[in-house]
């Protein structure tokens, strides 16, 4: 077993840049796969052997997008361009920008810095999120780019080894110095800090680990097909993305519903009653869709009997403040609610009131015309 007693090398490492974007309230992606044949887009689940462990109701569909050139410091890295794309609505898309091969591990950490915010990377999502859009726009209902967006980093390595070439052990590489690459953190951090900021490290082989923050991973991993961790962070990340959209759109909508209130108060109609109907039409269709779509989000992938892989989404959902967002929105939510009951119960006693005044009028033109007879 390798000791932390030789200088770590990173044989084969890369970084996978993803940035997700909210495109549209859904996406038929049977349709998409139609729009994207060219580009030949799968269907692409886990590749470990518990890969039955994850259920997804509707696999998400990955499409390659090319390569391209990326300058990080003075070198220029191959990089690989992917997407995938979600039926919730959401585009995560991929850079991945290979590390220098058999590089020091200050080096890997030097390389990895250097793309925390790489402008570069800004710019080319930025163009594959807008060509990708307009191809798969017909597919996308009520298609709107939204404001709020994700950024996570992993940082992927296939081994570790001593200078003698003897890969690391689990516990050896728990002893690597991550702070920098993680955290972008140039100071060394206090015990304290390093256990509050890093306190999720998982490993399943005896030469594996994973070290998952707030915005970004480290995957030390032997098998290059196994991408399963990977893609439990990204499916994270595209529910968190969902969480923070919907969170913010309940946010706008409140302000401006009391406004629309006191507005719709204040107009003259012939009927009271019917003041609020576009106002309750509004509320109402507002929360079946917030309702609708969050369920169908947290209910997108279900780890089961895979006791690693849940405890690796379990952990994301936690650091990504899953329950918290999703409280934030139910309370939203019940506002909403309550707002309709009060607006529907106004409505309904004005109606109540209307019909009354109706029914007088009509008993005293009755006595008036009884009385004109006579």
């Amino acid at each position: 077993m390798q000791t932390s007693g030789t200088a770590p090398i990173v044989d084969t490492g890369a970084a996978i840049a993803y940035r997700l974007f909210d495109v549209g309230y859904s996406i038929n992606l049977e349709r998409a796969l139609d729009l994207l044949a060219t580009s030949g887009p799968e269907r692409v689940r886990p590749v470990r052997g518990e890969g039955q462990a994850l259920q997804i109701s509707n696999p998400p569909i990955t499409v390659l997008l090319g390569a391209e050139s990326l300058l990080v410091g003075d070198a220029a890295h191959e990089v690989e361009l992917s997407a995938r794309i979600f039926d919730f609505g959401v585009v995560s898309l991929r850079v991945k920008v290979r590390a220098p091969a058999n590089c020091s591990w200050d080096a890997f950490t030097h390389f990895g810095r250097r793309l925390h915010q790489h402008p570069a990377i800004t710019a080319i999502t930025s163009q594959q999120l807008r060509l990708l859009t307009d191809r798969i726009r017909p597919a996308v209902e009520r298609p709107q780019l939204a404001d709020v967006h994700e950024d996570y980093t992993v940082f992927r390595v296939a081994r570790v080894t001593g200078t003698d070439g003897v890969p690391y052990s689990a516990d050896a590489l728990l002893q690597l110095d991550v702070v920098p690459v993680l955290l972008n953190e140039t100071r060394p951090l206090s015990p304290d800090a390093k256990r509050e900021l890093l306190p999720h490290r998982f490993s399943y082989y005896g030469d594996d680990l994973a070290i998952v923050t707030w915005d970004s991973a480290l995957v030390v991993e032997p098998g290059e097909q196994d991408t399963d961790l990977q893609y439990i962070l990204e499916f994270a990340n595209a529910q968190l993305l969902e969480l923070r959209y919907y969170d913010a759109l309940l946010d706008a909508e409140l302000p401006k519903l009391y406004d629309d209130i006191e507005a719709a108060r204040a107009r003259h109609a012939v009927f009271p009653g019917r003041r609020f109907a576009a106002l309750l039409q509004r509320l109402q269709a507002q929360v079946a869709d917030s309702t609708e779509l969050v369920e169908r989000v947290e209910n997108a992938l279900k780890v089961t009997d895979d006791v690693y892989l849940a405890r690796v989404y379990s952990a994301a959902l936690e650091l990504f403040r899953g329950r918290a967002w999703r409280a934030g929105i139910d309370r939203k939510l019940a506002i909403l609610r309550d707002t309709y009951a009060m607006l529907n119960g106004e409505a309904q006693a004005a109606r109540s009131e209307t019909l009354e005044i109706a029914i007088v009028l009509l008993i005293v033109l009755e006595v008036i015309m009884g009385l004109a007879r006579h």
